[in-house]
This record gives structure tokens, sequence and C-alpha cells, in this order.
């Protein structure tokens, strides 16, 4: 692996992050959206990754991804694997019958989003950006100095 690819995987490790916290961004802002188009609560998104580099469960097909060091960079890091609803997490219920949304038992039927845990999945979300920020500023660090020795 050379100091290039470090580039790639450090900018997939950004892009990966930066749609997470798009994600959890579009969670905490339907907080309390009790109807969507499809007249139920909004669902809580999730994302996943996945590595970025399967080249297969064969040797040849591993080397011929990596023929090319100009095709490498795009095969090595993390991309999204997908975004899934959390149907698993049961939603809040709130007794309000004047809320034009509550079932005829005057209950409201709240997404099953939860701000304290968006909100931590950000911190961890912004964390892993500015880890990934960070690596890339090292590896361009490295990269400026290999070429000023070259020059001397």
């Amino acid at each position: 692996m050379g100091v290039f690819d470090s580039f790639g995987i450090n900018a997939s490790g950004l892009t990966a992050e930066r749609f997470r916290m798009d994600v959890i961004a579009e969670n905490v802002a339907n907080a309390n959206t009790t109807r969507t188009d499809d007249g139920t609560p909004y669902k809580r998104k999730v994302v996943t990754f996945m590595e970025k580099n399967d080249p297969g469960p064969s040797f040849s097909a591993y080397l011929a991804s990596n023929q090319s060091k100009y095709n490498r960079t795009n095969k090595l890091g993390v991309k999204v694997g997908g975004v899934y609803e959390d149907n698993v997490t049961e939603g809040n219920m709130a007794y309000d019958p004047s809320h034009p949304d509550a079932d005829e038992n005057g209950y409201v039927h709240y997404p099953n989003v939860n701000i304290v845990t968006e909100m931590t999945n950000m911190i961890d979300s912004s964390r892993a950006y500015e880890a990934n920020a960070s690596a890339f500023t090292v590896t361009k660090n490295i990269a400026q100095t290999g070429l000023e020795v070259g020059q001397r």
C-alpha cells in the first residue's frame, strides 16, 4: 500500500461519516413526525458501513483487482453498505386526544427516535470524521516531507 492509497482510504472514511451525520440529522429533524406519506410515524434510519475492497474469494481475483496502481485507490477504504429503517426499536406513545394524529383512545404514536441516542451517534460520527481528517493531514505531511527530502 502506497501513500496515495492512504488518501483514498481517508477520503472514503470522510465521505461515509459525512453521510452518516446527514442521516442522523434527518432522524433528529423527524423526531416528532407523527405522519409520513404512508400515514405512519417516521422510522429511525440506521447507516451500515462495509469494506470497499472485496475482490472475491480467489487469489487470482485479488491479483487482478490490484494490477493497476491507479485502480487500487478506488477499491480500498469504506463505503456505505446501506441505510435501513429501525424496525426493532419501539416508538413512543403519548396521551394527547387533541392531537390530529391521535387514535381512537387518544394516544399519539411518535417515532422511535431517541434524541440522546442520536446525539451520541452524532458525536461518535463527528469524532470518526475528525480522525479521518487528521489522518489525511498526517499523510499529506508525510508526502510533502518525502518530496522535500528528494529535493536535497
